[in-house]
C-alpha cells in the first residue's frame, strides 16, 4: 500500500509532467535516481534541458523559498551532472526549476519557478 504522502507526490509529478508537455517540453526522464539524490522530472525544449524538483502539498500556505534547501540543491546539481554525463548531453543550456503544487485531492494549482537556483 502506498502512503498518502507518496501518492500525493506521485500525482503531483504526473501533473507537472503533463503541464510541461503542454508548454512544449519533451519529458526525457522521470524519477532519475542516484544513491545521493533524485530528480523528479527531466525535460527538454529546443536547446534547453530542465531538471525539475516537484513539491506537492495539501496546504496552500507553505513558503516556496523553503521547499528546496541548499543541501537539496547540491544533491540535485550532482545528480543532474550524472544525468548529463550518462546521456552524453552536449550543447544544451541546463536549468533547475521548481514546481510547487497545492492540491485539494482533485484539483492542482501550480506555481512554476524557472531557474530557481544554479
Amino acid at each position: 500500500m502506498i502512503k498518502p504522502t507518496k501518492e500525493l507526490g506521485n500525482k503531483g509529478e504526473d501533473f507537472t509532467a503533463q503541464w510541461l508537455e503542454k508548454q512544449g517540453f519533451t519529458i526525457c526522464a522521470r524519477n532519475y535516481r542516484k544513491r545521493w539524490g533524485e530528480i523528479d522530472v527531466v525535460a527538454s525544449k529546443g536547446e534547453l534541458l530542465v531538471f525539475v524538483e516537484v513539491k506537492t502539498r495539501k496546504d496552500k500556505y507553505f513558503p516556496i523559498s523553503e521547499t528546496v534547501t541548499y543541501s537539496k540543491q547540491k544533491k540535485l546539481i550532482r545528480t543532474a551532472h550524472s544525468f548529463v554525463l550518462e546521456n552524453k548531453i552536449q550543447d544544451k543550456v541546463l536549468r533547475f526549476d521548481i514546481a510547487a503544487l497545492t492540491s485539494n485531492g482533485t484539483h492542482y494549482e501550480i506555481t512554476y519557478i524557472p531557474n530557481a537556483f544554479s
